[in-house]
């Protein structure tokens, strides 16, 4: 087989894979995660489903590719956000990247909804999820990891009952930073999330009315939370 035709095949794949996942993320904003169906996306594309099985083998192995997509262009974001501030303060760094996920997931909802909502019934996301998913509190790691080399971060206190769960979460995570700053990182980055799924559920209607500049103290908050000042 010529190279030609080599890549003419690789292209013709490339090219079909993004239809395939074009067409289910449509059917995500539709029908939701759940209602995910190889046959239904197949017939969308005017597809064989045994055609599609030769792309994605299972429903799940289409979502797992929907799930990496979305965490690589939540960490793109996140990443590109913090690339323009890599000069500014540890806060202000911190504020960027927090800024740049509820950006993102504002303009991905359903996305957002596939990583970071609801777990879909009889889904379990394999290891391979685990680098793009980490790309967010790598980031995050990193900004606090630079405030403690400098001597800019002010290590949270722990209570007794919990140092060995830091101790353990600092071991996995970040060797080289302070059992205190580990744990308060973990709790803020769930925050963060936190906040975010509040504003693209429904949960802040009737009650937070200027989302931004809320968002913005809140997340500030987080930072000081974790020691960065």
């Amino acid at each position: 087989m010529s190279s030609i035709v080599r890549g003419a095949r690789a292209r013709a794949r490339i090219e079909v894979t993004a239809a395939i996942k074009e067409e289910a993320r449509r059917q995500l904003a539709s029908d939701g995660a759940a209602r995910l169906s190889l046959r239904a996306v197949a017939r969308e594309l005017g597809m064989v489903s045994s055609a599609l099985y030769r792309y994605f083998p299972s429903r799940d192995d289409l979502l797992t590719a929907l799930i990496i997509d979305a965490y690589d262009s939540l960490g793109e974001a996140a990443e590109a956000a913090h690339a323009a501030v890599t000069d500014a303060a540890p806060v202000e760094r911190w504020v960027a990247v927090g800024e740049a996920v509820r950006g993102w997931a504002l303009a991905h909802l359903q996305e957002y909804a596939l990583i970071y909502g609801s777990p879909v019934p009889g889904y379990s996301a394999p290891q391979t999820t685990v680098p793009a998913a980490a790309r967010v509190g790598l980031l995050l790691i990193g900004i606090v990891r630079d405030a403690h080399r400098s001597h800019a971060l002010e290590v949270p206190l722990l209570t007794d009952e919990l140092v060995p769960e830091a101790v353990r979460l600092a071991a996995d995570l970040a060797p080289d930073l302070p059992p205190g700053a580990v744990a308060a990182l973990v709790a803020a980055w769930a925050q963060l999330y936190g906040l975010v799924g509040f504003e693209l559920f429904g949960q802040f209607n009737r009650v937070v009315e200027e989302r931004e500049p809320f968002f913005r103290y809140a997340v500030t908050r987080l930072a000081e939370g974790v020691g960065l000042r």
